[in-house]
């Protein structure tokens, strides 16, 4: 991956909606308001990366490359 690595751009929205997803679902199972960097939310968001990362990256690569991956 170079800095200037195109699919990192498009990468970095995604993340930020799983972050903002898994810190919403952690505040419901607690019932209480919690932060993005919590242990369990970032535990979380790291799973959730882990597990969907190089799907999320061959579909941004095919949207580059003119092709139609879904996101």
């Amino acid at each position: 991956m170079s800095p200037s690595d195109p699919v990192l751009f498009r990468e970095i929205p995604v993340i930020q909606q799983i972050i903002r997803d898994e810190t919403w679902l952690e505040g419901e199972r607690r019932g209480c308001e919690v932060r993005p960097d919590d242990t369990a939310v970032r535990e979380n968001v790291c799973r959730v990366v882990l597990r969907i990362g190089q799907q999320l990256r061959d579909s941004l690569e095919a949207q580059l490359a003119g092709g139609r991956g879904s996101v």
